[in-house]
């Protein structure tokens, strides 16, 4: 994991851990633009990693198609 990576997920749980103490201390209305915003951030997380996964996967078929051509010849 990557820093940005690991700063978007720290982030958002620290902001889960604000939305919570505002629902408790201010009502739902008044901290749901905090969990928004956590859940926001959790999506973005979720996307950088998808494609990670996606660009090393291509990676290792490009790697394969050459170890491949190599055994042939």
């Amino acid at each position: 994991m990557k820093l940005p990576d690991f700063l978007l997920l720290s982030l958002s749980a620290a902001l889960v851990i604000i939305g919570t103490h505002l629902t408790i201390t201010s009502g739902l209305i008044s901290s749901y633009p905090v969990f928004m915003f956590a859940m926001a951030l959790l999506f973005w997380f979720r996307y950088r990693k998808n494609e990670a996964t996606i660009k090393s996967d291509e990676v290792k078929q490009v790697q394969v198609k050459k170890v491949k051509s190599r055994k042939s010849k």
